[in-house]
């Protein structure tokens, strides 16, 4: 089993940045896709970014895109997601997560950590 423990939510005010880091234990992962997704009360988890993990290609959900980069330290099984320029709409638990499957779906994904809350004030 895998496990992945996300850090480095908390509040910001609009405008500000914040970088989300996922640490993962008890298996390599070589070849894995990472992800990133987030989930507002009442609503659906969504795709926020996602990295492939041997080819380094990136993706990311359109409202996110030219705001937020995800990254990898391979060395350090860690994803990274560096947040900027954050809007009230970003508020919501975001999620690391690590699969085999479609990159952008969380279908695409096997394992999950608990999630770690981002809130944005203005």
């Amino acid at each position: 089993q895998v496990q992945l423990v996300e850090s480095g939510g908390g509040l910001v005010q609009a405008g500000g940045s914040l970088r989300l880091s996922c640490a993962a234990s008890g298996r390599t992962f070589s070849g894995a896709n990472m992800g990133w997704f987030r989930q507002a009360p009442g609503k659906e988890r969504e795709f926020v970014a996602a990295i492939n993990w041997s080819g380094g290609s990136t993706y990311y959900a359109d409202p996110v895109k030219g705001r937020f980069t995800i990254s990898r330290d391979n060395a350090k099984n860690t994803v990274y997601l560096q947040m900027n320029s954050l809007k009230p709409e970003d508020m919501a638990v975001y999620y690391c997560a690590a699969g085999w499957g479609f990159i952008t779906r969380d279908r695409g994904y096997d394992y999950w950590g608990q999630g770690t809350q981002v809130t944005v004030s203005s």
